[in-house]
């Protein structure tokens, strides 16, 4: 087992272990380290806690030192900076008439690098572009060309449930997301409806889905023939996620609710009809 604290460079952005070494720190406190983009400050979303090592990628780097007010004022004043070069980049991507979207413009903390994020339909020679802003800003210029996912994710917005993006306020990291997934748990298969801002299927599709794919394994399919107590029957209606179904009953002519605990007491699921 390893010490480690878990630190954001971004909000909702990924999280990344550190080793905390002797330092005091505490959670939502700020901390300075060393990533493979040079020296970053960033927040405390993980308090000190134990691991097993095969859990992190060895070897941990330390953390350097807790962050102060001056390098918290850094931080605003490579925000402004950001903000200003990003409207110097967009007259220059005019300029060039380049094919390209310019999303943000990220300061690495120590000024050594500056990020330009950018979305595209193909590939784009921005090879002028990047002399251009170079001899401008007098320092490492690095274009990054994003999907549309990270695209809405940096600039946020209102989903179709009229809550902010999942993706710009808490998820760290994109998981699939199938059409399969919308399947399973009945829902409209318009992509108006299940597509988020971005236009792809919406991420929380996945919420869900797990305790769908139980539900489906344990609960008999939609339209299947069953043997219970008043006689055969058809699934013809269910709730997976309150694990009921509603079976059909022709000789009785009506149709009964059955919960979960329901079907397994009077065995209607281990005694399925084959026919």
């Amino acid at each position: 087992m390893i010490e480690v604290i878990g630190i954001r460079f971004k909000k909702a952005g990924k999280i990344y272990y550190f080793d905390p070494g002797d330092h005091d720190i505490i959670l939502d406190g700020y901390v300075i380290v060393e990533t493979v983009r040079g020296i970053e400050f960033g927040k405390v979303v993980i308090a000190s806690k134990q691991v097993d090592e095969e859990d992190v990628v060895l070897p941990l780097k330390k953390v350097i030192r807790l962050a102060d007010e001056k390098d918290k004022m850094s931080v605003v004043e490579n925000q402004q900076q950001s903000e200003t070069a990003f409207q110097i980049c967009a007259e220059k991507i005019i300029e060039h008439k380049l094919d390209m979207n310019l999303v943000e413009v990220e300061y690495t903390f120590d000024r050594n690098k500056i990020i330009f994020y950018f979305t595209a339909d193909g590939r784009v020679d921005f090879r002028n572009l990047v002399k251009d802003l170079a001899a401008l800003f007098k320092t490492r210029i690095e274009l990054r060309q994003i999907g549309v996912r990270d695209e809405a994710k940096m600039l946020g917005g209102i989903g179709p449930c009229g809550r902010m993006l999942c993706c710009s306020t808490f998820l760290g990291d994109f998981e699939p997301v199938s059409i399969k997934m919308a399947k399973d748990q009945n829902l409209s298969l318009n992509p108006a409806k299940i597509s988020g801002l971005c236009g792809r299927l919406m991420c929380c599709l996945k919420y869900e889905n797990d305790d769908y794919e139980t539900a489906k394994r344990t609960l008999p399919d939609l339209g299947e023939k069953v043997k219970t107590p008043f006689g055969k029957g058809k699934v013809v209606g269910m709730n997976m996620l309150e694990r009921v179904v509603q079976i059909e009953i022709p000789e009785k002519e009506r149709v009964i609710e059955y919960t979960l605990d329901e079907l397994i007491d009077e065995g209607i699921i281990k005694a399925q009809a084959t026919e």
